[in-house]
């Protein structure tokens, strides 16, 4: 069946062809324009309509790899049906400040589905709704841990959407996450148009990790080829679902080690971390509160009462 041509934001991409579109969201204070580049991948065949997205939090390195990485090494040149829409820097903002947020202090992923007259974070996000979400049925929108928190390679779904499990058991991460969306998220606006969000998590922020970008490609080349736009078969997946996870945190303040950190299996009551006061006087044994996964924990080496020490998935 012959296919249309795709037009994002005013570009008109032909079938068969790519093209990058650059679509303004603002201006520095020094009056230099700042463009979202989006990478768009228009076969010849109708089909699915796929959003590859990184760096909607500047400070997260890995999701802008990752999503570069992909177009770099041309896979997405070859598709044999469909559309590939990658966008490996959304948030330009965070990205030359080393920042999770805009120059205003908000978050992007907060803000949808944002205003075309309101801050700048509700600007991008707007522009993202508005200009990219009515071109794809489903995407992947690329993250990492926060500040000193290292996830293990995961991909996240939503229970209440079906076809998001699917997606996740085709992209195949290490780990398949059951996860709520999030107020105002990406994830969140997505859904409410019927379009399924996945997540991917892995690494920590301002770091490359070679593992997570090796698995969240491979996951891109298993879910485009379960979708039937990608030839060649790729690697089969070795992934555990994980329905409900939850964070064991900091009983009091002090020096923080792991002894299990991200991917392992933990059995309850083994020792996995402890706390020591900075005087030699206190020791503190973390012990597994149950059986699980750890899928991400804490690189901080000084930690306060409270902070999230290790996440811990379980398959029920």
């Amino acid at each position: 069946m012959a296919i249309a041509p795709l037009n994002i934001s005013g570009t008109i991409i032909k079938p068969g062809k790519s093209e990058v579109v650059k679509i303004p969201v603002g201006r520095l204070p020094s009056g230099n324009q700042i463009l979202i580049r989006a990478h768009v991948f228009h076969s010849r065949k109708v089909g699915p309509k796929v959003l590859m997205l990184g760096g909607v939090h500047g400070d997260e390195i890995n999701g802008v790899e990752i999503v570069r990485r992909a177009v770099t090494s041309e896979l997405f040149d070859d598709i044999t049906k469909g559309s590939v829409i990658a966008i490996p820097l959304l948030n330009v903002y965070g990205f030359i400040n080393f920042s999770r947020d805009v120059t205003d202090g908000k978050d992007v992923n907060r803000s949808f589905p944002g205003s075309a007259t309101g801050s700048l974070a509700s600007r991008i996000a707007n522009t993202l709704t508005k200009r990219i979400l009515p071109n794809i049925d489903f995407g992947v929108d690329f993250h990492t841990g926060g500040k000193y928190l290292y996830n293990y390679p995961q991909i996240r779904f939503s229970k209440s959407d079906k076809k998001s499990l699917e997606l996740a058991k085709a992209f195949g991460a290490p780990y398949i996450v059951a996860m709520p969306p999030i107020s105002k998220s990406l994830r969140k606006a997505a859904q409410s148009e019927g379009k399924s969000m996945l997540v991917f998590e892995g690494g920590e922020t301002l770091r490359y990790d070679g593992l997570s970008i090796q698995k969240a490609l491979e996951g891109i080349q298993r879910l485009l080829y379960h979708q039937g736009m990608l030839a060649d078969k790729p690697i089969e997946p070795q992934s555990l679902v994980l329905g409900k996870t939850a964070w064991m945190r900091a009983p009091k303040a002090g020096m923080f080690r792991w002894y299990k950190c991200s991917g392992h299996k933990i059995l309850k009551g083994e020792p996995i971390g402890i706390l020591n006061d900075p005087f030699g006087l206190e020791d503190t044994t973390l012990y597994a509160p149950r059986a699980g996964y750890i899928i991400g924990h804490n690189n901080a080496p000084v930690v306060n009462q409270g902070d999230a020490l290790f996440n811990i998935g379980f398959e029920k």
